[in-house]
């Protein structure tokens, strides 16, 4: 089986975000990148799959900027076989749309001709959680969202999901798109003598043009902001005076 794991170069989870005095968009100078969370999962998961003889090879792909391959560089060295970089921009601050990634990820499907997509459930950059849906209704493919265990057992793939409610265990036609939430595992580290043979694994670069889809942005951001700060606690003598305040000033009753 083949899988195809889609990988994200965004801004480090311990980094404070910043907006641009403008209101433009968030600062990205001097900010280290690193690979989505959720995605480094995904990569996780691929390898275990991988490790207990389901999976025969891990493709990598990332879309956007040409500094993308270091995160390929970083899916290289955790396990992954190789490598597909889509350079879709020149623009750091450019976000490409999850329409757009989508349909570049179902280009490369269509090529690829994978049993499986695992992607992480969102990036933490724009939180929009919205590709691997998207990509599963371009393919047609069975989906599987928030997945916290995954079993493939012949033709299909027992999924355990994260609900509001709990947990939810459903089963799936392969091929499919299975996107993975925190709770799946914990990603390994890429040691030095992996990190060194990464660098001699294939990493193919291609643009959208090559796959024939556009990328042109459908939404405008109109102004980025950061949220209010939060304010002071006020305490309050007796119950009829938190009642008169929740009324009154926070407008909730």
């Amino acid at each position: 089986m083949k899988v195809i794991v889609p990988v994200k170069r965004v801004i480090d989870y311990n980094v404070k975000v910043r907006v641009k005095a403008d209101g433009t968009g968030v600062d990205l100078a001097n900010v280290k990148m690193s690979m989505n969370p959720f995605d480094e999962i995904a990569v996780e998961e691929a390898i275990r799959l991988k490790e207990a003889g389901v999976v025969e090879e891990i493709v990598a792909v990332s879309i956007g900027v040409k500094q993308a391959q270091e995160t390929l560089r970083t899916a290289l060295a955790m396990g992954a076989d190789r490598a597909i970089l889509i350079v879709a921009t020149d623009d750091v601050h450019q976000d490409l749309e999850p329409l757009a990634v989508a349909k570049l990820l179902k280009a490369v499907v269509d090529e690829e001709a994978p049993q499986m997509v695992i992607c992480g459930k969102q990036a933490i950059d724009n939180d929009m959680n919205a590709t691997g849906q998207m990509l599963s209704a371009l393919l047609g493919w069975s989906q599987a969202t928030f997945a916290s265990e995954v079993k493939v057992e012949g033709d299909s793939a027992q999924v355990t999901r994260e609900v509001d409610g709990g947990l939810q265990t459903i089963s799936v036609k392969l091929p499919a798109v299975v996107s993975v939430d925190l709770r799946l595992n914990e990603p390994r580290y890429a040691s030095l003598p992996n990190i060194m043979k990464a660098k001699k694994k294939p990493l193919e670069e291609k643009t959208p043009a090559d796959y024939g889809v556009d990328v042109s942005p459908r939404l405008t951001v109109v102004s980025t902001a950061e949220p209010a700060t939060r304010s002071a606690g006020v305490k309050v003598a007796d119950v009829a005076e938190l009642v008169a305040k929740l009324k009154d000033e926070a407008g909730v009753l």
